[in-house]
């Protein structure tokens, strides 16, 4: 067994789901501690320096660079240890299937198979005759983000125990709660003395992202005017009435089930109330600022049609930023970070794809806070499913992937020659 997927295995059993009912905490469950420990105790035996886990569970921790890259600036990667509260993600029970084409088959639950067909993901064919880490179908795998996890301190035990490999220093960063939007938020950036860096919590071997959404939450909250029913008439504002009204006039084709690539989307994810009071969650996305800018705007537009319609003040719009498309904030001296992490992908033999990912990661964040992160695959699919899946041979090339990218850095820092 390969030293990465043994890290991966090990890691998926420790129980970590966020908790986005929980965000005034961080980490939101208490569960993600026990992560931390573990990722502590794994960097302190590889040999890294200044291991710390914090009371937020945010563990951080350097590998000396090797001869002669001692003076160039440390290079981050970075990874979040929490799955992902979107299917059952306590007690994964993680194996081992070769794959021999057909539907891939993840366990058998109620009599019924959990599983992922060619025409669902069309890479299957790509791995046929290789083994593939699956869930029991019961919850998922984990491998957002743990196969980053696993990969990262893979790469941190070859180079410390083969220290002819060259490579700056590399500050490993672990964060809670990314799938609630916390993330890297309360990482100290300053502090990692680094002029860069890279999240490893992409999907499909080869994806790249230096383009990201830029999001935001908008809260609707509709007031009702309630009266007895048998004498409602011109005089009752039901808020559920009024909050359907709200939904529609959204626009139906720019929902996520209508929309790929570079297209944005209105996506209500919440609905609670009564005919008094109902408040709607949507969030909103695009890569385009001035087009997320018109997204917010419509929101506000819609308020003000049904306060005009049924008096002010009975739809009121809150909305709170989330993250920023990366790429806004990505200059010329950060191009070798792409450039770079595209070498590393096709000296391994991975043919890379520049894709603006739809959705966001920790580097968007970090970014923005001064620190360039793009995002680098894992090989995982399926993520947030009871199907998620990753190949072994995925997660052994991306540790061979990293391997290169560092030594790129030992060579030449971004922005200008060691």
């Amino acid at each position: 067994m390969s030293d990465v997927l043994e890290r991966f295995l090990r890691y998926v059993q420790v129980d970590s789901p966020s908790d986005p009912d929980n965000l005034d905490q961080t980490p939101s469950t208490p569960c993600q501690h026990d992560m931390a420990r573990l990722l502590a105790d794994d960097l302190a035996a590889i040999g890294c320096e200044n291991v710390t886990a914090d009371e937020h569970a945010y563990v951080t921790g350097f590998l000396p660079a090797s001869a002669g890259a001692e003076d160039l600036p440390a290079l981050v990667l970075c990874a979040h240890i929490d799955s992902s509260p979107d299917a059952p993600a306590h007690g994964v029970r993680p194996h081992v299937v070769r794959y021999e084409g057909g539907p891939l088959v993840s366990g058998v639950v109620d009599g019924e198979p959990v599983q992922t067909t060619p025409e669902q993901v069309p890479d299957l064919a790509r791995f046929v005759g290789q083994d593939i880490v699956c869930s029991d179908g019961t919850t998922l795998l984990s491998a957002d983000d743990k196969a980053g996890v696993a990969e990262i301190m893979a790469l941190l035990a070859r180079l410390a125990e083969n220290p002819a490999l060259p490579h700056p220093r590399i500050v490993a960063a672990f964060v809670p709660d990314e799938e609630i939007g916390h993330g890297a938020s309360l990482l100290d950036v300053e502090a990692l003395g680094a002029c860069g860096g890279y999240t490893v919590d992409g999907e499909a071997l080869g994806e790249f992202n230096y383009e990201c959404f830029s999001a935001s939450e908008a809260t609707v909250t509709v007031r009702g005017v309630m009266v007895h029913p048998g004498s409602a008439k011109d005089v009752m504002v039901n808020a559920i009435t009024v909050a359907r009204e709200f939904q529609q006039m959204i626009p139906a084709a720019q929902r996520p089930e209508h929309t790929e690539g570079r297209e944005g989307f209105f996506h209500p994810t919440d609905i609670e109330g009564t005919a008094s009071a109902v408040t709607l969650t949507y969030i909103l996305r695009d890569f385009d600022a001035d087009a997320f800018a018109r997204r917010e705007q419509t929101m506000r537009d819609v308020a003000a049609f049904l306060n005009a319609r049924y008096g002010e003040g009975t739809v009121s719009v809150s909305i709170r930023p989330q993250y920023r498309n990366m790429a806004e904030k990505f200059g010329p001296a950060d191009q070798r970070l792409i450039d770079f992490a595209l070498e590393a992908n096709r000296e391994v033999g991975i043919d890379p794809v520049e894709v603006p990912a739809r959705g966001g990661t920790d580097g968007a964040q970090l970014t923005f806070r001064g620190l360039p992160c793009p995002n680098l695959a894992t090989g995982g699919y399926n993520a947030h499913s009871v199907r998620e899946f990753v190949p072994v041979r995925s997660l052994e090339l991306t540790v061979d992937m990293l391997e290169r990218l560092v030594a790129k850095f030992a060579a030449a820092a971004p922005g200008g020659e060691a």
